[in-house]
C-alpha cells in the first residue's frame, strides 16, 4: 500500500528503491516506474499436486478475502472484463459460479480445499522477455503494513506534522471513459482558467495549507503513514480510529531512504524506517523538513471508525484487506479478485506457502510477478514488512472457462 493505494509505497520500496466530441488531450502526467525492460505474462498448466503445502496450509484466511472481492464482482455486469487491462483474467461471468461455489463452502479445510479445487484450474505465471522471448518463474515480493500512529487532535509539542483531507480542488480524471484504450488508467491535476494542470506538489500543499487538517502527528510517523497509505490513529485519549487513504496529489513517488544512500548519508542495509529516523533525529526539524520535500508526492487521508479491528483498510480494489491473505498487484498486467498461491521466503517463514487474493495496488508495484505482501498491523507486521524482500513464484487459479479460453488462444498464436 490503497483507496489505500495509490499507496502502497511500502517501506520495501521507500528503503530500496515500500474520461461525443473528443475533449481535449489531457494534461500529460509523470508515469509510474516501468519494468527496465518490456515483460509479459506467460502462462503455464500444472497440476495440485505441483503446488508445495497446497494440501497442509489453512485456507480460511484468503477464502474469506476471496468472498469480500466476490461482494463487490457480484454488483458487475456479466459482461465486463474483470480488469479490462488485463483481459486474459475473463469476464465477470466467468467467475460467478467460483463466487457462488466460495459463499456456499462450509467450515473445515478439507471442504475449503474440494471446493476450490472443484471451480478453479492452478495456472503457473511466468515473466516473458518482449525481446528475448526468455521466462523467468520468480518475481519481487515486498511487504507492507497498517501502522500505529500516535496522534493529538491540536498541533502541540512534537505533534507538529498536519494529516490533511482531500483538497476540494484535486481532481481526478479517470481517462478510461473518453478512451476505451485508456481504461484503468487515471490522471490527477486541478483546474486552473480552465486547463487541467499539474496538482500542488509536497511543498506548495503545506504553505497553501490544502485539505483541511483532522489531526496532528510527529513528522517521521506521518510520512511513513503516507508511505503506507493508510493507518490506526491513536489519540491522547486512547481512542482509535483509521486514517484511510482518500487521494494523492498525482506527483511521482521519491524514495527519502534511497535519497540518503545516494548522499552517502547511510549505507543501503541501513536505509530501514528505523535508520532514517536516527539520521532525522540527529539533525533536527530544518534537515527533517528537507529531506521529506525530495519526495513531491503527498497523500491525502479521510478518518473512519476502526468498525471490524480485525479487518485492515480497504485497498484500490475497494475491499478491507486481510493480513498474510491479501497483496497488492501491478493492475496494468494482473487483475484484482485472483486467487494467487505464492512460494517465498519471508522473514522468520522459509519456505513460506499461501494461498492470497490480488486485492491492492501501489505506485512501486510494477511489472508481472510483482507482489507487495499485505502482513497486517502491530508491531510483528512491521517487523516483517520493513525486511520482506522476497522472490516469490506464483501459481494463479483461474475459473475452468478462463482457462479454456486462454490456452485455446495460446495455441492460436
Amino acid at each position: 500500500m490503497l483507496p489505500r493505494f495509490e499507496h502502497s509505497l511500502l517501506i520495501g520500496s521507500v528503503l530500496l528503491a515500500s474520461c461525443q466530441p473528443r475533449p481535449p488531450e489531457p494534461v500529460p502526467q509523470p508515469e509510474p516506474p516501468t519494468v527496465e525492460r518490456p515483460e509479459t505474462l506467460d502462462f503455464q498448466p500444472v497440476e495440485w499436486a505441483d503446488m508445495p503445502g497446497w494440501t497442509e496450509r489453512d485456507l480460511a484466511p484468503a477464502l474469506q478475502a476471496f468472498q469480500r472481492s466476490c461482494a463487490r464482482l457480484n454488483r458487475r455486469a456479466d459482461s465486463d472484463p474483470l480488469n479490462p487491462q488485463a483481459r486474459w483474467a475473463g469476464r465477470i461471468e466467468d467467475w460467478r459460479g467460483a463466487c457462488a461455489a466460495a459463499a456456499m463452502t462450509v467450515a473445515g479445510p478439507d471442504a475449503a480445499r474440494s471446493s476450490l479445487e472443484a471451480v478453479f484450474t492452478p495456472v503457473r505465471l511466468l515473466a516473458r522477455d518482449a525481446e528475448t522471448f526468455e521466462t523467468r518463474s520468480d518475481g519481487l515480493l515486498t511487504g507492507y503494513y497498517e501502522p500505529y500512529v500516535e496522534v493529538r487532535r491540536e498541533r502541540q509539542g512534537e505533534f507538529t506534522q498536519p494529516l490533511r483531507r482531500r483538497p476540494d480542488d484535486l481532481v481526478t480524471v479517470d481517462l478510461g471513459r473518453f478512451d476505451e484504450s485508456l481504461a484503468g488508467r487515471r490522471i490527477v491535476g486541478e483546474v486552473s482558467d480552465g486547463e487541467l494542470v499539474l496538482y500542488k506538489d509536497r511543498a506548495r500543499i503545506e504553505t497553501d495549507n490544502a485539505g483541511d487538517i483532522f489531526a496532528w502527528g510527529r513528522p517521521v510517523d506521518v510520512f511513513f503513514l503516507q508511505i503506507q497509505g493508510s493507518g490506526r490513529l491513536v489519540f491522547a485519549d486512547g481512542h482509535e480510529e483509521r486514517a484511510a487513504f482518500a487521494a494523492h496529489n498525482g506527483l511521482p513517488y521519491r524514495s527519502i531512504g534511497r535519497e540518503l544512500v545516494q548522499r552517502g548519508e547511510l549505507e543501503a542495509h541501513a536505509a530501514s524506517k528505523q535508520g532514517i529516523e536516527a539520521w532525522l533525529s540527529a539533525r533536527g526539524p530544518e534537515a527533517t523538513a528537507e529531506l521529506f520535500g525530495v519526495n513531491p508526492r503527498y497523500v491525502f487521508f479521510q478518518s473512519e471508525s476502526l468498525a471490524n479491528p480485525q479487518l485492515g483498510p480497504r485497498g484500490s480494489s475497494g475491499v478491507a484487506l486481510t493480513p498474510m491473505a491479501s497483496i497488492a498487484v501491478d493492475t496494468r498486467v494482473m487483475a484484482h479478485g485472483v486467487p494467487v498461491w505464492l512460494s517465498a521466503d519471508l522473514p522468520e517463514l522459509d519456505g513460506w506457502t499461501g494461498l492470497v487474493i490480488a486485492q491492492d495496488s501501489g505506485g512501486a508495484i510494477n511489472g508481472p510477478l510483482r507482489g507487495d505482501f499485505f502482513w497486517g498491523w502491530g508491531e510483528t507486521a512491521e517487523r516483517r514488512a520493513g525486511t520482506t524482500r522476497a522472490r516469490a513464484e506464483w501459481t494463479i487459479l483461474l475459473p475452468h472457462t478462463v482457462v479454456a479460453r486462454l490456452f485455446a488462444e495460446t495455441e492460436l498464436n
